[in-house]
């Protein structure tokens, strides 16, 4: 099975969720290739297609008292803004990567309903073929993550989802995008809501079962 580096077990939040990271820059063995906002597979730029997908007016059923300004901010994760599959575990080198994921342009949009605060999230990343790398389907396992921080950071909301992104053959690097809108939570106090970041990032064990070690066997009794 091929391995996965560069990622962050999902637990809560942390002191490095308070860092402002923005898309990393790929790995020195994949300079020189460009994230933007390309809009297709190949290198071809084009408009974001995240332009019109959240310049929509939220519904018209929508809680007056919510103001949209409040959404909150959205960021990468730091240390989970990139991902890199490799296909000789455990010793790898630069010429035994096959894919680096990382991510590009992203958007966000809010609107209420009742009492129930919606985030639309948009994310749009790139995938580039390493030494090792060929044509075929993809495995990017992205996590999108609501949390409060501040003096007590806690997660409000977290949610794990699979792309399988085809790569066609000839191609060195295909652009890939999601766009999640079940991101749900009651609406906070305003105060509160301030506190709240979205998170995005990859997350290779999202869906894999933390192993527990086997339980101690009990000490023998003393006769």
């Amino acid at each position: 099975m091929p391995r996965q580096a560069h990622s962050t077990r999902w637990r809560g939040p942390s002191r490095a969720w308070r860092g402002r990271a923005r898309a990393a820059a790929c790995a020195v063995l994949l300079s020189g290739c460009s994230l933007g906002t390309s809009g297709g597979t190949g290198d071809a730029p084009a408009p974001s297609r995240f332009t019109s997908l959240f310049s929509s007016a939220p519904p018209e059923t929508g809680n007056p008292l919510f103001n949209p300004e409040d959404c909150p901010s959205l960021e990468i994760r730091t240390g989970a803004g990139t991902l890199t599959v490799s296909g000789k575990p455990p010793q790898t080198s630069a010429a035994d990567v096959r894919y680096q994921l990382s991510f590009g342009d992203m958007a966000r949009q809010c609107f209420a309903v009742g009492s129930t605060l919606t985030v639309k999230v948009g994310v749009q990343g790139r995938i580039i073929l390493g030494p090792a790398g060929e044509a075929g389907s993809v495995d990017v396992p992205l996590r999108y993550a609501i949390v409060s921080e501040g003096g007590n950071p806690r997660t409000i909301f977290t949610k794990f989802k699979r792309l399988a992104v085809d790569v066609p053959p000839g191609q060195t690097n295909v652009v890939f995008s999601d766009i999640e809108d079940g991101l749900s939570i009651p609406i906070p106090s305003r105060e509160d809501l301030t506190t709240y970041v979205v998170y995005i990032g990859f997350d290779s064990m999202g869906d894999t079962p933390e192993k527990k070690p086997p339980p101690k066997k009990p000490a023998p009794k003393r006769k």
